[in-house]
């Protein structure tokens, strides 16, 4: 099993930037792909970005231009970088790993709340 710790979440304005860390541990080994998914109140949680063990990537299209994940396979670590950051990025944040036998593993989330 994996279990995963995020942090860096909070209050922002418009326009400003924040950090999301999320930290495995575990059967760490097994992970094949690491992500971030959302979920505003109301709705449906939606993935926003993830990135597999050989780099490759995949954003919303909401967030592209905007928001970097990247990967620390030494550190078993997830970031995502958010940039200009809007009203509507306002959600709680899941940390999401996939690993190669295709078992998932969710973070607790981390509030993203950015004001007008």
């Amino acid at each position: 099993q994996v279990q995963l710790v995020e942090s860096g979440g909070g209050l922002v304005q418009a326009g400003g930037s924040l950090r999301l860390s999320c930290a495995a541990s575990g059967s760490t080994f097994t992970i094949d792909v690491m992500g971030w998914y959302r979920q505003a109140p109301g709705k449906q949680r939606e993935l926003v970005a993830r990135i597999n063990r050989g780099g490759g990537t995949n954003y919303d299209d909401s967030v592209k231009g905007r928001f970097t994940i990247s990967r620390d396979s030494a550190k078993n670590t997830v970031y995502l970088q958010m940039n200009s950051l809007k009203p509507e990025d306002t959600a709680v944040y899941y940390c999401n790993i996939r690993t190669i036998l295709y078992q998932e593993s969710w973070g607790q989330g981390t509030q993203v709340t950015v004001s007008s």
